[in-house]
């Protein structure tokens, strides 16, 4: 998670867009390894359009797959959230931690001299049998248009076959199959684009030392030339051999690395291609606000991160209490997409590739809502106000060409429904997404009364499209 973020998000706030956005004038031909040159990137429409990407976190931390169920990030008392650690991926930082329920677990499960890396057998074992296509037409179907797989999480396994070797681990354990690779050629068969996540902030191989507060964070991140220079050669070498269209990076980057070469290389060679907001430069493509969203339309291209469930690796603790509800996970969705973001949904794999029920179910609920509601999410853009809220009436807007979609976030068995503080163009089409013919209404002051043909349609939240494009009462 972004270190420079992390206490704001405690508050359930999102991290400010960095002060430098692109600059206006056009990309430049060719990008120089200067950060005047860099900023120069504009954002690709792939991305603009997207609005739902997958997140994958997948490694030795998936074979224990434990942590306790404490709650989501910015809702647990930071004085406790490490020793309490949700994230199951953080499963060998907390049980460095004594006292806490993750190694108490760990001993009496595999007992107090099981090295965290052994996993690294029965991971390999798990992986031989995973079947990459099945993944990608699971994710097309739920409607994402990006997935982003973590290649190296804070445990410093990666998940390639990489030739640069770790100097504090030459001799493994290493990764027995392509995993990134294999995704990738599934994934872009498939139609849809790949990113790719790296820890570069921290990396336990590096730095044994535990983290049990927020200034540890700050303390361990390894910010030697021998470590940068890993780190680089890492984010090169994923470049170059799987051509990734996101550079996902996490927590923060080694001072010494060379970031502006790696960039503009990058998109000489990727134009469209993304960086986010994580490497600890006043640079970015999107910023990543994480189990949290911005309360208004923000101008600067964002995504929201988070999990089905509080954690992000697979955590077979977690219950149907622990995880978003089908309904709330569509409302957050079109909410995230009104305001100019996009969703980027974590499922964490077994290491068989298996994914829970509970997720399956999830995943499955939102690619039947997109199924019929679709059009109103990707390819739109923000309207000039992304809600209304008045009375009983929970309403947010998207638009797309002549066109506004208001989402019904309030449903109700009542036929009858209300727009708030928007005026209609006389002659107007209102038609609800998924039901045939036009729908019947009339202004009644500043609102639009409009009459559904019975019962509201589908799950969750209904659309409606507006077209002409309606005068609005009220900007934010």
């Amino acid at each position: 998670m972004d270190r420079r973020s992390f206490g704001k998000m405690a508050l359930g706030l999102a991290a400010a867009p960095l002060a430098h956005a692109q600059e206006q004038s056009g990309p430049p031909s060719r990008y120089e390894a200067s950060w005047e040159s860099i900023r120069r990137h504009p954002v690709p429409d792939w991305f603009n359009n997207a609005k739902l990407g997958i997140f994958i976190h997948w490694g030795l931390y998936s074979v224990p797959a434990w942590a306790p169920p404490t709650g989501e990030l910015g809702k647990v008392d930071w004085n406790k959230w490490f020793y309490q650690n949700p994230y199951a991926e953080w499963y060998l930082n907390t049980i460095r931690l004594k006292e806490s329920a993750s190694y108490k677990h760990h001993v009496t499960t595999y007992g107090a001299n099981f090295d965290y890396y052994d996993f690294a057998k029965d991971f390999n074992k798990g992986v031989a049998s995973w079947k990459p296509g099945e993944w990608a037409s699971l994710f097309r179907k739920t409607g994402a248009r990006y997935v982003v797989l973590t290649t190296k999480h804070h445990d410093g396994f990666t998940l390639w076959p990489s030739k640069v070797k770790n100097p504090n681990r030459p001799n493994g354990p290493f990764v027995e199959r392509d995993l990134v690779g294999d995704l990738t050629k599934a994934v872009t068969g498939a139609g849809m684009k790949m990113g790719l996540y790296y820890s570069g902030g921290l990396d336990w191989t590096f730095s044994s030392d535990p983290i049990a507060r927020m200034a540890d964070l700050r303390t361990t991140a390894p910010q030697s030339e021998q470590y940068a220079a890993y780190a680089d050669a890492h984010w090169q070498e994923l470049i170059e051999r799987y051509r990734t269209a996101v550079l996902w990076n996490d927590i923060t980057y080694p001072k010494l690395g060379k970031l502006p070469e790696i960039f503009s290389k990058y998109y000489n060679e990727h134009p469209e291609g993304i960086v986010n907001n994580r490497f600890g430069v006043d640079f970015s493509d999107f910023t990543t606000p994480e189990y949290t969203r911005y309360e208004k339309i923000v101008d600067k291209k964002w995504e929201s991160c988070r999990g089905l469930g509080f954690s992000f690796g697979y955590n077979r603790v977690e219950g149907p209490e622990h995880v978003l509800a089908s309904g709330d996970l569509v409302r957050l969705l079109i909410d995230i997409v009104s305001k100019n973001g996009n969703l980027l949904l974590n499922i964490g794999p077994r290491p068989d590739g298996s994914i829970s029920e509970l997720q399956l179910d999830r995943l499955n609920a939102l690619g039947r809502w997109l199924d019929v509601n679709g059009e109103g999410i990707f390819d739109t853009k923000p309207w000039v106000r992304s809600s209304a809220k008045e009375g009983d009436a929970d309403v947010r807007f998207t638009r797309k060409g002549d066109s506004v979609y208001a989402f019904l976030l309030n449903r109700s068995a009542a036929p009858n429904f209300t727009i708030p503080r928007i005026l209609a163009a006389e002659g107007s089409k209102l038609q609800m997404l998924g039901v045939a013919g036009d729908l019947s209404w009339s202004q009644k002051g500043h609102d639009l009364e409009v009459k559904a043909p019975g019962r509201l349609p589908g799950e969750y939240a209904t659309a409606v499209k507006i077209t002409p494009v309606p005068w609005q009462l009220v900007k934010e």
